[in-house]
Parts: structure tokens; C-alpha cells; sequence
């Protein structure tokens, strides 16, 4: 029997979880002395949820409204409350809501985030809500990835416009959206090259791109996502930086989050940034690739009892 989604959850964000538990023990907030205070904040940054989640939680036991015999389960139950107000604000779907048509969604990522496996999980979703869907293989700078998206396309049974390796990958988009368009395509998602070893290399043809999208589509590209690796930990927050930079990134899909990822990545990346976070992914399956509910989540990584009402 496969797992349901609640336990590949807590499956998923078990490292930070348990990494939570272990740096929060032992201490109570029986003495709201700054001493204790300051170990808590480190306890939470230490654990991935950033320092602006840490900074709330450490208010919040300040303002001296809890009980003073509070103990361990107390204090994860606060920072249950305020993992759950950051994802609250980020956790939105993506909606296919263009017109004209098609919606262009363009996905991004370094090479190795699972960006094209990505792909192929959001294009399977969609078909099965009733869209028509196309993929453009744009990251034309690996055959590897040209192949897999063919591979993925036939898998899902939708049509794909791709070319030759080192070919232009503005043209692979310029075709694909005028073949969308001609065929009636509710979505058209476009694979770009993922290496940021010259950024300028990368933004100059992500800008070629959208020039190009321009002028079939003015409002085109309608969606930017960035492919985040949660593994990466602290670089996937670095990959938002250059991403938000070079791409104009309007949304993020965090993928990756096994028994051995740093999911707390999830809380600083939508504390920091604000951006929506569209999906997350706990598997390598279709079915593993899904919207999520901020206070399950929230009460996955703080810890605490699975029916215990944190609102």
C-alpha cells in the first residue's frame, strides 16, 4: 500500500523535525530570562527556520503572555504557530487563468534540482484537471535534458517542440508558442537552461526569450518558477538571490524533501522572499508533487501532536 500524502510528509520533513526536537531539548520556559531566550533563537536557527522565524518565536515567549512552568512541547507549539503565519502568506496554487491562451510557464533551476522532472509532474497534473498541455524543450544546452523531456512528453502524452542540441532556444519557444496557439493549448511549459556558471550568459538568453515571447504574447511569460533542490539547504536561499535577479522569478517549487533534506529551508525561503510557493515535492512519483497545507506542515516540522488545534 503507498503511503499517504500526510505520511510522506512527515517523512519528508523528518530531518528537520527531528533536528528541531533534539536542539530544542531540555530547555523550558520556566525561566523567560534572556539567557534562555537566546538559546531558543539559536536552537531555531540552528534547525534551518531562519532567523526572522526565530526572531518572531523569541518575541513572542518575551512578551511574557505563557505560563512560566511552560516546558519543551509549549515552545514548539509557538513555533508551530508561526511556521504556519510565514507558509499562510506563500502557500498558493498555480492557476491557469491566461487569456489569451496559451499560459507560457517558464521553469528554471540549476541543473540537478529536478527542474525537468518538475516539468513532467505539473504537465501530468494539469492534463489530468482537463488542460491541453505542450512542453518546449528549452535547455538546449544539454542533449541529456532534451532527451528526458521527450521521454517525459510521450510518457504524459503531450506534444513537445524541441530541436537540436546547442540549437537557439528562443526559436524552440518562438515555434512552440505559435504551435499553441494554433492548436488551442491551455498551458505551454518551457524547460530553460539551468547553468549558472555565467550569469550572464544565462540571463542574456533568458532576456532573448522573453523578447521573443513578447512579441507573440505581451504578457507572456506569465509564470516564472524557480526549481529549488531542498537538499542544497542554505544554497537553495542563495539560488533565489541570482534567480530573482537574472529571471524576474515569480514562484517557487521546492523539491526534494526526503528523509535527508533540510526542509526548514521551506520557512526561511517564504519568510525571506514572500514569493508564492506553488508545490512541494516529497517523491520521485507524479503523485508526489502537490500544493501543501500551511498548518499541517507547520505542525510536521515543529513536532507536536497531530491533533492538537494550533489556530
Amino acid at each position: 500500500m503507498s503511503a499517504s500524502w500526510h505520511e510522506r510528509l512527515l517523512g519528508g520533513f523528518r530531518k528537520t523535525s527531528d533536528r528541531l526536537m533534539g536542539n530544542l531539548a531540555g530547555l523550558s520556559a520556566a525561566r523567560l530570562d534572556e539567557e534562555t531566550l537566546d538559546e531558543i533563537e539559536e536552537a531555531l536557527i540552528a534547525s534551518d527556520l531562519g532567523p526572522e522565524t526565530a526572531a518572531r518565536v523569541r518575541a513572542r515567549l518575551a512578551e511574557g503572555q505563557y505560563e512560566r512552568n511552560m516546558e519543551e512541547l509549549g515552545i514548539r507549539l509557538v513555533v508551530a504557530e508561526e511556521v504556519e503565519r510565514s507558509l499562510a502568506k506563500v502557500a498558493k496554487p498555480l492557476e491557469i487563468e491566461a487569456f489569451p491562451r496559451p499560459q507560457v510557464i517558464l521553469v528554471i533551476g540549476v541543473n540537478g534540482s529536478g527542474k525537468t522532472t518538475t516539468i513532467a509532474k505539473l504537465a501530468k497534473t494539469l492534463v489530468e484537471q482537463d488542460y491541453g498541455v505542450m512542453l518546449a524543450a528549452g535547455d538546449t544546452f544539454r542533449a541529456a535534458a532534451i532527451g528526458q523531456l521527450r521521454t517525459w512528453a510521450e510518457r504524459i502524452g503531450v506534444p513537445i517542440v524541441s530541436g537540436a542540441e546547442g540549437g537557439d532556444a528562443a526559436g524552440i519557444v518562438y515555434e512552440a508558442v505559435k504551435q499553441a496557439t494554433a492548436t488551442g493549448i491551455d498551458v505551454l511549459i518551457v524547460d530553460t537552461a539551468g547553468r549558472l556558471q555565467n550569469k550572464r550568459e544565462l540571463m542574456d538568453e533568458l532576456a532573448k526569450i522573453r523578447r521573443v515571447l513578447g512579441r507573440l504574447n505581451p504578457e507572456a511569460p506569465h509564470d516564472v518558477v524557480l526549481v529549488l533542490d531542498a537538499t542544497t539547504g542554505q544554497n537553495a536561499l542563495n539560488q533565489i538571490e541570482v534567480f530573482k535577479e537574472t529571471a524576474g522569478v515569480t514562484g517557487l517549487v521546492m523539491t526534494k524533501l526526503d528523509g535527508t533534506a533540510r526542509g526548514g529551508v521551506l520557512v526561511a525561503a517564504a519568510e525571506r522572499y514572500g514569493l508564492p510557493i506553488h508545490a512541494i515535492g516529497v517523491g520521485e512519483t507524479a503523485d508526489d508533487l502537490r500544493g501543501f497545507d500551511a498548518n499541517e506542515v507547520a505542525r510536521i516540522i515543529a513536532g507536536v501532536d497531530q491533533g492538537r488545534n494550533l489556530r
